[in-house]
């Protein structure tokens, strides 16, 4: 019987659909049923070479169909994959590596050089596999290629019963500098950040009911990277839903491309980040010629649109719902945008499970003004890998019992049930979604 396990649901979906687009990325194109097939090989591999449930898979690439069939490929093997920045030096490299304690990567054959130059320094890292992008991997460096590792591998299921208890981990920058991974349940993130409760549909009760809730339309088009908990999220929320996924593969973001890509793929929902996307996109889009029908909803999140932006969005994409959606990835998402005056903060709708919190961890009284921290309860990591102290500070537990989430953002609770966010404490840019420490 399936569990809450993000293969599980995965593999529910696949068999009620196996011959619909799954995945679009450069030129691939899988169904449901071939990404299933790889995802499978890619997790025999993994425990072919020695893995066992429970260890730590890294994926240093750009966007790509690897990146899917090798996170769900360990997922299946009950592994965890952990997303690895491409623009990391060597340092940075070694250090998260390091930090997650990787016993495999799984690497594009341009981002091998860092790798080569820190492996010895990373004594459980046993097993590379290369994903083949036209560059010869360095020399001294072994790696199996990743189609002859397919190749080699059984197409068959036979990994045995997993548990929603199986992780998830986020490796984010956060507002801190230094790289940390968020763990997460695998139940718990498929219902704060992965389709399983959402305002728009029931709440899903069974893991088997997925296959009845599969919908009818358009793909979503994803132009965030996968590293990002973004890319990620919004890449496997409309594969549970049975509508597929179209990944933008530039190694840079380019408005004109991607329009050309949407006019072609005719997704039903857009996904950019912050004015750093879309801004350039109605550019390019107000300049050339695109059928942009089929775009029903932008949605944006890891920086928020503008105002400006936002209306000539809505000029160049008559009737669109525009979504600026609110999380991070200590809470997944949090809620949606609903207004800000030109001169003010953003204010929020949230969900039930959001409230602002004041030093003793009790919900501030909404209407009053007075400043607490934006915090969510219910479906929330377990904590931060290999940082109890942090886990402690971020993920406290409350006189009765209750255990929150609660990143750093600082907000108001409004006597109209919304929340007016003014961000956070630390000291951050954040510039098209990626964020960059002044220090």
């Amino acid at each position: 019987m399936a569990t809450f396990n993000l293969a599980d649901l995965f593999e529910v979906v696949a068999d009620a659909v196996p011959d619909r687009p799954a995945l679009v990325a450069g030129d691939r194109r899988l169904t449901y049923r071939e990404l299933d097939e790889r995802a499978t090989r890619l997790g025999r591999h993994l425990l072919d070479a020695g893995l066992r449930a429970g260890d730590h898979v890294a994926i240093v690439s750009w966007n790509r169909a690897e990146w899917l069939e090798t996170m769900l490929g360990a997922f299946k093997a009950r592994m965890v994959p952990i997303n690895v920045n491409y623009r990391y030096t060597a340092d940075e490299l070694r250090h998260v590596l390091a930090d997650a304690e990787c016993r495999a990567a799984v690497v594009e054959h341009a981002l091998l050089g860092p790798l080569a130059t820190v492996v010895r320094d990373l004594p459980q890292l046993h097993h590379v596999v290369g994903l083949d992008d036209g560059h010869p991997p360095p020399v001294g460096l072994a790696v199996v290629p990743y189609e002859d590792a397919l190749a080699a591998a059984s197409p068959e299921r036979a990994f045995g019963e997993r548990s929603p208890d199986d992780r998830y981990i986020l490796y984010t920058g956060g507002t801190t500098g230094a790289p940390k991974g968020v763990v997460w349940r695998a139940e718990d993130i498929y219902f704060a950040a992965l389709g399983g409760n959402t305002p728009e549909r029931e709440r899903v009760q069974r893991p088997e009911d997925l296959a009845d809730r599969v919908m009818d339309g358009r793909p979503w088009l994803v132009t965030s990277p996968m590293m990002h908990g973004n890319g990620q999220w919004n890449s496997l929320r409309p594969l549970y839903d049975g509508l597929g996924a179209v990944l933008w593969t530039g190694h840079r973001f380019d408005a004109a491309a991607v329009a050309e890509l949407a006019a072609r793929e005719r997704p039903h929902l857009l996904v950019l980040v912050g004015d750093g996307m879309a801004l350039p996109f109605v550019d390019a889009v107000e300049a050339g010629s695109y059928d942009l029908s089929t775009i029903h909803v932008v949605a944006s999140g890891g920086a928020i649109l503008s105002p400006v932006v936002k209306q000539r969005l809505a000029d160049v994409l008559p009737g669109v719902v525009i979504v600026d959606g609110f999380g991070a990835s200590e809470t997944g998402g949090h809620g949606r945008l609903i207004g800000a005056a030109a001169d003010g903060p953003p204010r929020f709708s949230m969900g039930p499970d959001t409230f602002v919190l004041d030093d003793d961890l009790r919900p501030v009284p909404p209407g009053t003004g007075q400043v607490g921290r934006l915090a969510r309860r219910g479906h929330v990591p377990l904590g931060y890998w290999n940082d109890p102290e942090k886990t402690a500070a971020t993920f406290p537990v409350d006189a009765e019992g209750t255990r929150w989430a609660i990143p750093g953002d600082l907000a108001v609770p409004e006597a109209d049930g919304t929340i007016t966010l003014l961000g956070r404490g630390s000291a951050c840019i954040n510039t098209g979604g990626e964020k960059v420490h002044p220090e």
